[in-house]
């Protein structure tokens, strides 16, 4: 089996057991999740993991071996970030590191070759809420200004060494498209 193959089995079963644990602790109310944020992002993690944390994520996402996943995404990423498609599809990693710090070259090059993730150097010790905005910019961009402010203020610190964002942005057409004559606009209630 392939590393795409084996990653997408992995992720089937990850977004399977995060939705119902999420559906148990939120009986009643709407979920909307992106598993495959979710999970790209904890195998990002996964990068920088040893030992039990490394066995603990990789247990969650119900991964047989971090590498194949590792090299499932890389391969993933590509396809899906493809131009040449229907839809709009953009997936964006990003890394932002205080800048007083040194990370690993091997874990910084893993990122970029298999997340499309590179480091960003962050003065997050000075000056953590213009860096609050820098990201949440970057954000913005990235997602077509669907998503403003991801961080709240007072979510970074002084004390903030690492930041990893995930965005994706997705527009396309339905394959068998809703019939306009057979739609009408009701009201919409939901459960509380």
């Amino acid at each position: 089996v392939g590393s795409m193959e084996s990653l997408c089995a992995a992720n089937t079963t990850f977004a399977v057991d995060l939705f119902r644990k999420l559906c148990e602790e939120n009986s009643g109310q709407n979920v909307f999740i992106s598993p495959f944020s979710i999970s790209s992002a904890l195998s990002m993690v996964l990068l920088g993991s040893r030992g039990s944390t490394e066995a603990q994520i990789s247990k969650v996402l119900s991964l047989k071996n971090a590498q194949d996943a590792h090299n499932g995404y890389q391969s993933l990423l590509r396809e899906i970030n493809d131009p040449n498609t229907k839809y709009i599809l953009r997936t964006a990693n990003r890394l932002y590191g205080e800048k007083t710090l040194e990370f690993l070259a091997s874990f910084l090059e893993s990122s970029q070759k298999s997340y499309h993730a590179g480091l960003e150097q962050m003065d997050f010790v000075q000056a953590w809420e213009d860096c609050r905005k820098q990201i949440n910019g970057w954000v913005e961009e990235r997602t077509e200004g669907k998503i403003q402010n991801l961080l709240a203020e007072g979510i970074l610190s002084s004390l903030t060494r690492l930041v990893l964002v995930n965005a994706i942005y997705f527009k396309g057409n339905w394959e068998k498209p809703f019939r306009e004559n057979n739609t009408s606009e009701r009201a919409f209630y939901i459960n509380k």
